[in-house]
């Protein structure tokens, strides 16, 4: 059967894929052939999001939950080139990217990284593994970074009160970073797609900004807000093409500081 997280990496490009991720990802794209831009979309927007909490909003450690195969640059590379005693802790529960592991772990001297095979569904056993406490420091502000992982968490799984656990053990000045598969734009070929994926038993949820809103409850969403990924602080000087139009609709992305 295919996997997400292989899937995703073909998107990008990647040769971490086995021919079902392949046959699988090549059936979205005939659905959907903005698939391909809305991965690199939702890649560059993470990049972005953690260069600014790191070079502008003086966040120093970061979770990554949901990590997927490594891609360069790697967050922490990102965190680092901007802050280089940054310290990141990157969890998934994907032997997948437990393999890929130790690309993930290559820090600068001045920092630290680890890697923790966890279930986002297993809050308490995060915060609380030593990965975590030796490397965070919980009574200072965390980046929380959750990169296109909600879709794949079943609703009955309650991913909004899993993200406000997360954050609830957080301290304020703490950010939430996340993107979400969304069917505003392109209702019928997201459907199609979702129908892809589920059919490879990959359960897909999408929702409408007002549904990713209620992630960010409580929270002071950092400008330009929630936004189509392509349209959260862009890089100055670089032109909107249609392709990244295109793709950045297919998911919203924000990032918020707790108070």
């Amino acid at each position: 059967m295919a996997h997400s997280a292989r899937m995703y990496d073909y998107y990008l490009g990647g040769k971490d894929n086995f021919p079902a991720d392949r046959q699988a990802a090549e059936q979205v794209r005939l659905a959907m052939p903005e698939v391909v831009h809305g991965a690199v979309q939702n890649r560059a927007f993470l990049v972005r999001a953690i260069r600014y909490l790191a070079a502008e909003a003086g966040v120093r450690q970061f979770l990554d939950i949901g990590t997927g195969i490594p891609t360069r640059p790697n967050l922490h590379e990102v965190a680092q080139s901007a802050a280089p005693q940054s310290r990141l802790v990157y969890v998934d529960n994907d032997p997948i990217v437990l393999a890929h592991a130790r690309a993930l772990l290559v820090s600068s001297p001045q920092g630290a990284t680890a890697y923790l095979d966890a279930d986002f569904r297993e809050p308490q056993r995060i915060l609380t593994s030593p990965e975590v406490v030796e490397i965070l420091d919980l009574a200072e502000p965390v980046g929380l970074s959750l990169g296109a992982l909600l879709p794949f968490i079943p609703e009955q799984a309650d991913p909004e009160g899993i993200v406000r656990q997360l954050m609830d053990a957080l301290p304020s000045g703490s950010y939430l970073t996340l993107t979400y598969l969304t069917t505003d734009f392109s209702p019928t070929e997201v459907t199609r797609t979702v129908d892809i994926y589920r059919a490879q038993d990959i359960p897909v949820h999408p929702r409408t900004h007002d549904d990713v809103l209620r992630f960010f409850g409580g929270f002071d969403l950092v400008d330009p807000g929630l936004t189509p990924l392509h349209r959260w602080r862009p890089d100055t000087g670089t032109a909107v093409q249609p392709e990244a139009e295109e793709g950045g609709q297919l998911a919203y992305a924000g990032v918020a500081r707790k108070p």
